[in-house]
């Protein structure tokens, strides 16, 4: 609760200037607390800048440096941002019966179908694998048996970009079990043999269709800028709470001073 400073007459002849106020022990010690405030905030606005500035950045090119999908992300992790749509290569098995369609997928502007596969890479590790498009669903339905048929429990290398997760959906109510977000969390709902399963958070993109599908459309990330616009944004808003300390002090000096100055003035108006 703010108290109402009281208002202390003098029988000094003239009123106290603004200055006079301002260079009293209490203001003084207002103006120090002023200036600790205002270097915490200087201090929080030189990290944010420092946290802008990539001074360090991912050298141009490097996402078509095919390597290993170990050296990019462990099972589990989300996908870092420099490494989002970087060339991978894993060796693996396809698993049966798993070979799913995810609907909205979109090539050269072209709306249609991926068909998708859980590829075990370890023991007990797999990831999600976009293998190709189709422009209707019954060619991705043939291409998912041909796969099936032909591919299931056989041993294979892939090569793609390892892709973020789009996030789960909501299925429509007359199909539980249809997807039109690539989510390595929905199809893991749909996969077989899953107890204690390690799985990557990230997909994979491969970069070549097997017969019946086409190529994913799945060209080169735009280069990451080095500067981050929005912790600059943070940097100029702890600036503006320093400036803004200082003018709290004066604006709190400045009040005292012209209540000191109307009850000065108040007396010779009697």
């Amino acid at each position: 609760m703010i108290s109402t400073p009281q208002i202390v007459t003098t029988s000094q002849e003239f009123p106290p200037t603004l200055r006079e106020v301002m260079l009293r022990p209490r203001w003084i010690g207002v103006l120090v607390l002023a200036l600790v405030v205002a270097g915490v905030f200087a201090f929080l606005g030189q990290w944010q800048f420092e946290r802008a500035i990539d001074t360090e950045p991912p050298p141009a090119g490097i996402t078509e440096e095919v390597r290993p999908l170990t050296d990019v992300v462990e099972p589990g992790q989300y996908l870092p941002e420099p490494h989002v749509g970087q060339r991978v290569e894993t060796t693996g098995t396809w698993v049966a019966g798993d070979f799913l369609i995810v609907s909205s997928r979109f090539n050269d502007g072209e709306e249609g179908y991926w068909v998708t596969g859980q590829f075990r890479v370890g023991e007990r590790t797999s990831i999600a694998v976009a293998v190709g498009w189709a422009a209707d669903r019954e060619s991705a339905d043939a291409a998912a048996s041909a796969l099936e048929k032909n591919a299931a429990g056989t041993e294979a290398t892939i090569s793609g970009r390892v892709i973020s997760d789009e996030g789960p959906s909501l299925p429509p109510a007359d199909d539980p079990f249809a997807m039109n977000r690539m989510s390595p969390a929905m199809l893991l709902g749909q996969w077989h043999d899953t107890e204690q399963l390690s799985v990557y958070r990230p997909y994979l993109a491969s970069v070549e269709a097997p017969e019946g599908l086409v190529d994913i459309d799945s060209p080169a990330p735009d280069e990451l800028s080095t500067v981050n616009w929005l912790n600059i944004f943070y940097a100029i808003e702890w600036a503006v709470f320093a400036g803004f300390a200082f003018y709290i002090w004066y604006r709190l000096a400045k009040d005292r001073w012209e209540l000191e100055v109307e009850a000065f003035e108040d007396p010779a108006s009697d």
